[in-house]
């Protein structure tokens, strides 16, 4: 029985950055992972910005224990998923946390409001995460044509493509 198969098509430098724009951007929120390679810590994260030198952006606390983790080892790994349009982006990189009032000023959301005392709260922090390089997939066709290529590929163990698109991403 075949196995349905993506194109692969990997992507660096400026490609790369502008794909995990367009699908990190897209999903906006992320598992991300600190303590890699140890006991990993894992926490739901809203995405802020990917700007054009591909760092992804997060507001943080500085009580938190992912920024302790940080802080320890900045190695960290970026989960991203949005299932509404089969777009999934994982992505390796370093971490920084900072407490720069312009950075604040910039990525505060109303959003934020929820965890802390306003955008001047003492333990507010931005923390960035410079990419470095990772995995796409995504569909080219709409969902349901998607869908539909990949339940015919399992239905009758042909290997026709799948609907879609994947490979590596290296900043």
């Amino acid at each position: 029985m075949g196995q349905a198969q993506s194109p692969h098509q990997n992507l660096s430098g400026n490609s790369a950055i502008k794909k995990i724009k367009e699908l990190a951007e897209e999903a906006r929120t992320c598992f991300f992972t600190t303590k890699i390679g140890t006991e990993a810590h894992s926490i739901p994260m809203s995405l802020q910005e990917v700007d054009e030198e591909g760092n992804l952006w997060f507001i943080s606390s500085s009580e938190s224990e992912h920024n302790s983790n940080i802080m320890e080892d900045p190695k960290v790994q970026l989960y991203f998923m949005n299932n509404s349009s089969y777009e999934y982006v994982f992505i390796k990189g370093n971490a920084t946390v900072s407490k720069d009032k312009n950075l604040i000023d910039k990525y505060w959301t109303d959003f934020a409001n929820a965890w802390f005392e306003g955008k001047d709260d003492p333990s507010v922090t931005v923390i960035s995460v410079k990419a470095q390089d990772g995995y796409y997939y995504e569909t080219k066709d709409n969902k349901v044509f998607a869908m539909a290529k990949m339940v015919f590929a399992a239905v009758t163990g042909s290997s026709n493509e799948d609907g879609g698109i994947e490979g590596g991403l290296k900043v």
